[in-house]
């Protein structure tokens, strides 16, 4: 026992079991530790696009073949819209299925507007096709690594490595000097890291401190079914898709368990983004196609997330009496496709492409985000947790696709004896 708690793996599970305590027992005092949370996810916030940056560029000169870096680009890119398009579909068919909207009977006058106007005021992020792409182009290059913003980001990173790949043997100095950067930041996330216990604590805390059990019995049915439609998307659509490709989704989340507590903790896929990528590599994956499928599919390759977007927007058409022709579930489905790309894997996104696409299907009131505000942060952990996994299952076809992957060595991996790397990341060690 004492093992366990001395552990991260612990510190992190007990962290969580004391949020829970302390939001049920003392909701008031709860609510005042979401700094705690809110700075956790900010200090990681601070180190990912640098990073990103050094991972990707290393990727691409690591590749050494520019062809390879297309080339993987690409067949990442056809699986990233295929599976989260299965996941949308799959949101649509569970909402008209079960219909958990339906008997609400909501006036939409009698709604409040203003609960939601704080992320009604960022939609204007996503208005069409063009419009996304042209916000794709950062105004400077500093601007980008200033707001944050990884797909700006990932160009500026893909063009900067494909431009020092072309460099040769002129580029070899700037290039280590990067790898040595990233080598760094890896070092200062995993300082980071260390206070997961305290990030999830008060992330938890809150939650259940602000909300309660109680707000999940009016809009219980959304939650079961998106909760229940991220299962079978998790265990029968992932894990096909990977038993395709050779490999047990089981095994890869329990690989993956020690990730996967500290993104349940404080609803960010972005925390364990250093510990993914190298956990993958030391899979004997390709560290340019970690560096190439991950931190892409953190922008493009959202599954629960595209599959929250289509539940939650015929949810409220239902609960509104809002009726969805045939010609709306095309146009919503399109319109998804685009929104749900670029959305940041921190809690509050969802909600704020949910404004961007209901804003461009203007059949379906945007004030009925109201009706889903408070059980939003339910999903939100469960939201992080599926598009973590779905791209880790991403890198592993994908690398499968590339003929990268040792059966062998995979298999020793899964089993808990993963061979190390040099300049090894301080890895969330589970209890023995």
């Amino acid at each position: 026992m004492k093992r366990f708690f001395a552990s991260l793996f612990g510190q992190v599970v007990a962290a969580l079991a004391l949020g829970i305590v302390l939001g049920m027992v003392w909701p008031n005092i709860a609510v005042t530790l979401k700094p705690l949370g809110d700075g956790f996810i900010k200090l990681i916030k601070m180190a990912i696009a640098p990073l990103v940056f050094g991972v990707v560029v290393h990727g691409i000169v690591g590749a050494g073949d520019l062809r390879k870096v297309g080339r993987v680009g690409l067949k990442s890119l056809i699986y990233f819209e295929a599976v989260t398009t299965l996941a949308l579909v799959l949101g649509l068919v569970l909402a008209y299925a079960f219909a958990p909207g339906h008997g609400m009977n909501v006036d939409v006058a009698n709604l409040d507007a203003k609960s939601i106007a704080g992320y009604t005021e960022r939609v204007g992020q996503v208005t069409g096709t063009v419009d996304f792409l042209m916000k794709l182009i950062p105004t400077t290059l500093v601007d980008a690594f200033a707001k944050g913003d990884i797909l700006q980001v990932l160009i500026i990173a893909i063009l900067f490595g494909s431009g020092l790949s072309l460099l040769g043997e002129r580029g070899k100095p700037l290039a280590d000097s990067l790898e040595r950067i990233t080598e760094v930041l890896f070092k200062i996330i995993g300082f980071i890291v260390r206070l997961a216990p305290l990030g999830v604590l008060g992330a938890v805390a809150f939650t259940v401190g602000k909300y309660g059990v109680g707000s999940l019995k009016q809009l219980g049915m959304l939650v079961v079914l998106f909760y229940a439609g991220v299962a079978f998307f998790v265990f029968v659509v992932l894990g096909g898709i990977l038993r395709l490709a050779g490999f047990s989704i089981l095994k890869l989340l329990a690989y993956l368990r020690e990730e996967l507590t500290v993104v349940a903790g404080t609803a960010s896929s972005d925390c364990v983004l250093p510990q993914v990528m190298r956990k993958l590599e030391r899979l004997r994956i390709e560290d340019s196609t970690v560096g190439l499928v991950i931190p892409t599919g953190y922008s493009f390759n959202l599954d629960a997330f595209s599959l929250y977007l289509t539940l939650a927007t015929v949810f409220i058409a239902q609960a509104t009496n809002t009726e969805l022709t045939l010609g709306h579930q095309i146009a919503l489905l399109l319109v998804a496709m685009l929104s749900s790309k670029g959305a940041a894997g921190v809690t509050g996104s969802g909600f704020i492409t949910l404004a961007a696409t209901l804003s461009i299907v203007p059949s379906v009131p945007v004030a009925g985000m109201a009706l889903i505000l408070g059980v939003d942060r339910f999903m939100s952990e469960c939201r992080a947790l599926t598009n973590f996994i779905g791209n880790a299952v991403a890198c592993i076809v994908v690398a499968r696709w590339e003929g990268e992957v040792d059966d062998v060595k995979l298999a020793a991996a899964m089993g808990g004896n993963p061979m190390p790397l040099d300049s090894e990341l301080p890895a969330l060690q589970p209890a023995e």
